[in-house]
């Protein structure tokens, strides 16, 4: 049996075998590290009060931790990413119970929104919508918070969703700091609206709301296949600020003898020097991720994907951080297992 001994700044030395089963009680993917040992946080945000289709997505952050204990951790890419260190971070108990309380008032709304009869009044109904507005107000700045702090202590960071409404205060923290960028979003939608459903933070409205930040350079969106016409004309009247890579676009080069290598880098070269990148599991084929809260045929394979973000690591690029959203596992825990996975090239992606 092979061991392998770590030896951590400040610590006392320990023995950790990776090519063990991880243990009860152990840190995401079965790592022994803290925080302070830990190169990569993720700061788990598990948010769904817009979801309007499958919920679900709220256990995200559970599902993905669950299925990471069964991730073996010599990645094919990057066989040492464990000794780097993964921490999850913990969701403030108080903001659960906030969501919790708000949970049922969403649902009314978006019945509301379908025009079906809630037997609530207009003034019932926005106030409402704006308690539910308040509190995504109290849970961005928890997590812009969180992400300086982390930012502040050199370590990377992730965002582990939760649907895709909530990595909107990790863009406000780049735009704080003057951070010059361009986002990687891979997708099944455009979530250009400007609001949906009356939620002005709905995930459906996430990248309408980023792109209101100046220094988001360029939006890249690859997958998509699942959209308004109101995003499509947001796209064309951004003057080529928004770059859509649409799924049956590049699905048709690729029937006719083009190649996902060509692809990819057309993607790529699109981006600018520093990189944020926003994955919507429901990006992929539906076979991985059934379960999550929109799901749409078509989308990439799990190599395609994989490809993707290996390229990307080789150009060169920086990569300043990432989101993971909507990993729900309903009565499937292959969601969390796919989840799990991508979630760990991630980290080997930003690293």
């Amino acid at each position: 049996m092979i061991f392998a001994e770590i030896n951590i700044t400040g610590m006392a030395e320990f023995i950790f075998n990776p090519n063990d089963p991880a243990l009860t009680d152990t840190g995401l993917f079965g790592l022994p590290f803290d925080a302070e040992q830990s190169e990569i946080v993720i700061i788990p945000v598990p948010w769904e009060l817009t979801t309007s289709y499958n919920r679900g997505t709220f256990h995200g952050p559970e599902n993905v931790f669950e299925g990471s204990c069964q991730v073996d951790l010599c990645n094919h890419d990057y066989p040492d990413l464990w000794k780097k260190g993964i921490w999850l971070d913990e969701f403030p108990k108080e903001l659960i119970d906030l969501h919790e309380a708000l949970n049922e008032k969403s649902l009314i709304l978006i019945d509301d929104a379908a025009n079906e009869d809630t037997g609530k009044t207009e003034e019932e109904l926005q106030s409402f919508r704006d308690e539910i507005e308040s509190a995504f107000n109290i849970m961005y700045k928890w997590v812009k918070d969180r992400v300086s702090y982390w930012k502040s202590k050199g370590k990377k960071v992730g965002l582990l969703g939760g649907d895709h409404s909530i990595p909107l205060p990790y863009h406000q923290y780049f735009h704080d700091n003057n951070i010059n960028y361009g986002i990687l979003h891979v997708d099944a939608h455009c979530d250009l609206r400007n609001s949906f459903e009356g939620f002005k933070y709905s995930h459906a409205s996430i990248f309408y709301n980023v792109m209101q930040f100046e220094n988001v350079k360029k939006l890249v969106q690859v997958g998509i296949r699942d959209y308004c016409h109101e995003e499509k004309d947001f796209v064309e009247q951004s003057d080529g600020r928004i770059k859509v890579f649409y799924d049956r676009e590049y699905r048709k080069r690729l029937f006719e003898g083009d190649n996902w290598k060509t692809i990819c880098e057309e993607i790529i070269d699109e981006l600018p020097d520093n990189v944020y990148i926003s994955i919507d599991i429901d990006g992929l084929d539906p076979k991985l991720c059934p379960n999550t809260g929109t799901p749409v045929p078509g989308g990439m394979d799990f190599e395609e994907f994989i490809y993707l973000l290996n390229k990307l690591k080789q150009s060169g690029k920086n990569i300043i951080g990432f989101d993971l959203c909507e990993v729900a596992n309903g009565d499937n825990e292959f969601n969390g297992n796919v989840g799990a996975r991508v979630l760990y090239q991630l980290c080997g992606t930003i690293n």
